[in-house]
């Protein structure tokens, strides 16, 4: 369906920008965790290339994408030299990475979403395939890293309930038949917008009813 919508060339520009941008997001932070080159490079990798190669496993689109196209692996490698050498003015666009960051998420629920559902899946088994192509990597960015996932704190803006308002509205146009390049758009810009107000006004997710404990937060 997918390759229906938007041509491949289109198609594979989108996916090397989202992964590019994702790759700096983990190299950043191998850069933070005083990781070395090589490094750097796993977890820049990890990070743009996780979310598909999982996807891909499940709907059996095998081998991956990730292993049959060399842009896939170079291009995470790009974001590895423009970090490893110029991390410092990286950092100081920080702002700009999140919206670009941002950007991939809507882009990545959408397409994630779609492939599922091109590859036999329900509707549900799709929009859930479809938020973990947009978060995968950044998960397995955090647990190599020794930390919390960002997506299970809740000190975090909402990074995930965007990816999810994506990946709903594509399935509920794919049940009405009403998936078009338009409302495909449109589902992905409304991730990247709920993302991005999400950054802005600092949404976070709600936390247990009437929590006790006594448990010092970190």
């Amino acid at each position: 369906m997918l390759q229906q919508l938007f041509s491949p060339s289109v198609q594979h520009t989108v996916d090397m920008v989202g992964i590019f941008v994702f790759a700096i997001s983990g190299a950043l932070l191998a850069v933070r965790k005083n990781f070395d080159v090589f490094g750097i490079a796993v977890l820049a990798e990890v990070t743009a290339l996780g979310g598909g190669l999982f996807r891909d496993i499940v709907i059996g689109a095998v081998p991956p994408a990730a292993f049959t196209d060399l842009g896939y692996f170079l291009t995470p490698l790009l974001a590895t030299v423009v970090v490893f050498f110029l991390h410092p003015h990286v950092e100081r666009i920080q702002r700009a990475v999140y919206v670009f960051d941002a950007a991939g998420l809507g882009l990545f629920c959408v397409s994630g979403t779609t492939k599922a559902y091109d590859y036999g899946l329900g509707l549900t088994s799709s929009a859930t395939l479809g938020l973990a192509t947009a978060v995968g990597g950044g998960v397995l960015r955090d647990v190599l890293a020794n930390e919390v996932p960002s997506l299970l704190r809740w000190d975090r803006d909402l990074y995930a309930v965007p990816a999810i308002v994506g990946s709903t509205m594509v399935v509920l146009c794919i049940h009405y038949d009403a998936l078009t390049p338009l409302t495909t758009a449109l589902a992905a810009v409304s991730a990247f917008a709920l993302r991005l107000l999400a950054m802005k006004y600092h949404w976070r997710a709600p936390r247990a009813w009437n929590r006790r404990s006594t448990v010092r937060e970190e």
